[in-house]
């Protein structure tokens, strides 16, 4: 019986749009570099983040209720950055980084924060989340 050969996993690539729309979302979020550090390793559970814990522990940029922190997470699922954690009993309440979520934050890794999202940037996210609403 022969062994099998390890590969190294390939990165997946993502179309231009895809990471485009869900960098834009990462940068106009609320949340700091810390919170993504922590989720490439772990997950994070939604009181970590919100209200106080997160200003805290350099999670959040402002106190954020854990409705307004739960909301900002779903935007960054629906984009793609972030995955509910699942245990043995189903969905928690932990939230971690996507192989797409990964790749956005290791372009950023180093830096204390990521880059001020651009006026544009901030209309077009606002836009987005405003029609994915509506509609």
């Amino acid at each position: 019986m022969s062994a099998l050969k390890s590969k190294k996993p390939k990165s997946l690539t993502y179309p231009y749009r895809t990471r485009t729309r869900a960098d834009r979302a990462l940068l106009c979020s609320p949340f700091q570099m810390p919170l993504f550090e922590t989720m490439r390793l772990e997950g994070v559970p939604l009181k970590a983040i919100a209200l106080d814990a997160g200003i805290q522990r350099g999670y959040t940029k402002r106190s954020l209720s854990e409705l307004g922190a739960e909301n900002a997470l779903l935007r960054l699922i629906q984009v793609g950055v972030l995955r509910r954690e699942v245990d043995g009993q189903g969905i928690t309440d932990s939230f971690r980084l996507t192989p797409l979520g990964r790749q956005l934050v290791e372009q950023y890794q180093g830096s204390a924060s990521y880059p001020t999202p651009s006026r544009r940037d901030r209309i077009l996210e606002t836009l987005n989340r405003w029609f994915r609403l509506a509609f």
